[in-house]
C-alpha cells in the first residue's frame, strides 16, 4: 500500500469534511440572520396541527441547514413550556426531512460534463466573498456570505470525492470497504461516524461521494445512512437529558422515531432479500446512471415515508415516553419559588435569530414578574396584611436572578451572527432588564415603609389610601400601554403612555403637597408622613422605569421586532 497515497488522500478528506462544516454554518448563519423574521413568524403560529408542526420543521431545518440546531430548539421550547409534546413530535419529524436538502446538493455536485456543476457552483465562493468584501449594507454582505457558503459546499463536497478516488485506487482499501457487507456493522459504523462529527449531514454526504467513486456500493451507502439518522440524535439527547422532564421526553422522541424508522427499514429490506431485491436496486432502476442522486434519493425517500408512518402514530410515541419517563413528584423544573430562566437557554444560541425572540418573552415575564410585586407592595402598605410576603420575596430573587443572567445571556448572544436589527435590540435589552429590576428595588422599598408601619402599629388615613389607589390604577394603565409598545412596537400606544406618565407626575406630586397639608393640620404623624413621601417619590419613580422599558422601541427598527 503507497502511505503517501494514504496520507494525501486523509489529509484531503479532512480538509473536504472541514470546508464542508465551515460552509454549513456559513450558510446556516446568514440564512438565519437574513430569513430571522420569517424563522420567528413560523414558531410563533405553533399550533396543535401536527401536520404544521412538520411544514414547520422541514422549512425552518431547509433555512438554516441544521436538524440539530432545529432539535435543539425545539426542546428549549418544549422545557419552557411553549410548545407541547405533540407539537415538538411533528416539528421534528419536519426537521429530518429538511435536513434530506443536503444530501440533494451533494447529488448535484454529480452533474455536468464539459463543465462541471461543481465547478461552476464552487465559483459561487468567490462571487459571495466579493460580494461580502465591497457591499456596504448588512443585508447584502449577509447575502453574500450565503453565496460563498452555497460555493464552498461544492468546494468541500470536489475534496471530499477526490480524497475517495484516491482511496479508490488502492486496492486494500476497496477490498477492505467490499468486506463489510453485515448490515448492523454499516449501521452502527453510521451511528459512530455520525456521533463522532455530530453531523448526520457529512456522513451522509461522505457516503454520497464514496458511493459516487465506487468506493463502496449502493446498499452498504444506504446502511451507512441509516446509521447516521440514529447518531444524529445525539446531540438533542445531550441537550435533552440536561433540562426539565418534557425536555428529556422531547429527546426520547426524536430517538425513538430515528430508531423506529431504521428498524422498519431493515426490516422491509430484509423481506425484500426474500425475493432477491435490494433498496439498491430499486433506486437504481429508479434513477438509473448516477449513483449520488439513487442514495440521495433513497435519504429523502426514507425520512419522508417515516413521516408518513409516524404522524399518525405521534399521540402513542408521545404516551410512550410519558411511560418510560413519568412525572416526578419531587422534579420541580420550573418552580415558581426557585430562580430560573423561563424562555431561553443555551441550547437556543444554535439558533440567534429564535434565541433573540425568546430573550423579549424571557423580559416581558420579567415586567409582568415587577409588577406583580408593585401590586403586592401596595397591598400590604395599605392592608398592613404579609400573606404574600413569602412570594413577594420569591420575586424579588427571581428579578434579581433575571438581571444577571439575562444580561449574561445577551452577552453570548451578541458574538453570534445577527442581522444590524437584532444587535440593536440586543443593545437596548441590556436597559430593561435593568429597569426592570429596579421597579422591584422601588417595590421592595414599599414593603419595608409596610413593615416598619407595622411594627409602630400605623397606617395611612383613609384620604391617603384613596389617592394610592388612583395613582396605583395609573401605574396599572401605563403599563397596560407600555407592554403593547414593546409586544407590538406599537408607537401609538407608547405615545399614550407617556401621557398617563405625566398625569402619574401630576398626581405623586398632589400626594406630597396633600400630605404636608395633612401633616400641617395634625391628621398624620410625621413618621408616616415620611414613609408617604417617600411612597409618592418611589412610584413616579416605578413610571419612569416603566416608560424607559417602553421606548426602547424607538431604537429598533420595526421589521426588528
Amino acid at each position: 500500500m503507497d502511505s503517501v497515497m494514504v496520507i494525501t488522500a486523509l489529509l484531503m478528506l479532512a480538509a473536504g469534511v472541514g470546508v464542508f462544516l465551515l460552509a454549513c454554518g456559513m450558510l446556516s448563519s446568514n440564512l438565519e440572520s437574513i430569513s430571522s423574521s420569517k424563522l420567528r413568524s413560523l414558531f410563533s403560529k405553533a399550533s396543535k396541527s401536527k401536520t404544521l408542526g412538520v411544514g414547520i420543521g422541514t422549512v425552518s431545518t431547509a433555512a438554516i441547514q441544521s436538524s440539530g440546531a432545529t432539535t435543539v430548539l425545539v426542546i428549549g421550547f418544549v422545557n419552557a413550556g411553549i410548545i407541547s409534546l405533540p407539537l415538538a413530535a411533528s416539528i421534528i419529524y419536519g426537521a429530518n426531512i429538511g435536513t434530506t436538502i443536503t444530501a440533494q446538493i451533494a447529488a448535484l455536485s454529480s452533474f455536468g460534463d464539459s463543465i462541471s456543476t461543481t465547478l461552476i457552483f464552487s465559483a459561487l465562493t468567490g462571487v459571495g466573498a466579493f460580494v461580502t468584501l465591497f457591499a456596504k449594507k448588512d443585508s447584502t454582505k449577509k447575502i453574500g456570505g450565503i453565496f460563498a457558503g452555497f460555493g464552498l459546499l461544492f468546494v468541500g463536497l470536489s475534496l471530499m470525492s477526490d480524497s475517495m478516488g484516491g482511496f479508490a485506487e488502492l486496492p486494500e482499501v476497496r477490498d477492505l470497504l467490499a468486506s463489510i457487507d453485515n448490515i448492523i456493522i454499516l449501521l452502527l459504523l453510521g451511528i459512530v461516524l455520525t456521533a463522532i462529527v455530530q453531523s448526520s449531514s457529512v456522513v451522509t454526504v461522505v457516503a454520497i461521494t464514496m458511493v459516487g467513486s465506487g468506493l463502496i456500493t449502493l446498499d452498504q451507502g444506504i446502511y451507512l445512512t441509516l446509521g447516521s439518522n440514529i447518531g444524529s440524535c445525539i446531540v438533542a439527547i445531550v441537550a435533552g437529558f440536561t433540562s426539565g422532564l418534557n425536555a428529556k421526553r422531547t429527546a426520547l422522541i426524536h430517538l425513538f422515531f430515528n430508531v423506529f424508522g431504521v428498524i422498519i427499514f431493515v426490516i422491509a429490506g430484509m423481506i425484500l432479500g426474500i425475493f432477491d431485491i435490494s433498496y439498491g436496486e430499486i433506486f437504481a432502476f429508479a434513477f438509473p446512471g448516477i449513483a449520488e442522486t439513487q442514495l440521495a434519493m433513497f435519504h429523502t425517500f426514507f425520512n419522508v415515508t417515516t413521516v408518513l408512518i409516524m404522524l399518525p402514530l405521534t399521540n402513542l410515541l408521545v404516551k410512550l415516553v410519558v411511560y418510560l419517563l413519568p412525572d416526578k413528584v419531587v422534579e420541580t423544573p420550573l418552580d415558581d419559588n426557585v430562580p430560573h430562566l423561563v424562555y431561553v437557554n443555551d441550547y437556543m444560541l444554535r439558533t440567534p435569530a429564535i434565541a433573540v425572540e425568546q430573550v423579549r418573552n424571557e423580559i416581558i415575564n420579567m415586567s409582568r414578574i415587577a409588577m406583580e410585586n408593585f401590586r403586592a407592595s401596595y397591598e400590604m402598605i395599605q392592608t398592613l396584611n404579609f400573606d404574600g410576603l413569602a412570594k413577594f420575596r420569591a420575586n424579588e430573587d427571581q428579578l434579581n436572578f433575571l438581571n444577571k443572567e439575562v444580561a449574561r445571556y445577551l452577552v453570548k448572544l451578541s458574538n453570534l451572527p445577527l442581522n444590524a436589527d437584532d444587535y440593536a435590540y440586543i443593545s437596548t435589552a441590556y436597559k430593561s432588564v435593568t429597569d426592570l429590576e429596579r421597579i422591584g428595588d422601588y417595590a421592595e422599598n414599599i414593603v419595608e415603609y409596610a413593615e416598619k408601619m407595622k411594627s409602630t402599629n400605623e397606617g395611612f388615613s383613609d384620604i391617603a389610601k384613596a389617592e394610592m389607589c388612583k395613582v396605583e390604577s395609573l401605574v396599572e394603565s401605563l403599563y397596560e400601554k407600555v407592554l403593547i409598545a414593546y409586544s407590538e412596537y406599537d408607537e401609538k400606544s407608547l405615545e399614550e403612555a407617556y401621557d398617563i406618565e405625566e398625569m402619574i407626575d401630576v398626581t405623586t406630586d398632589d400626594m406630597s403637597a396633600n400630605h404636608i397639608c395633612r401633616l400641617n393640620d395634625g391628621i398624620c404623624t410625621l413618621d408616616v408622613g415620611a414613609k408617604y413621601l417617600s411612597l409618592a417619590s418611589d412610584t413616579e419613580r416605578v413610571a419612569d422605569h416603566l416608560i424607559n422599558f417602553g421606548k426602547t422601541i424607538r431604537d429598533i427598527r420595526p421589521n426588528s421586532i
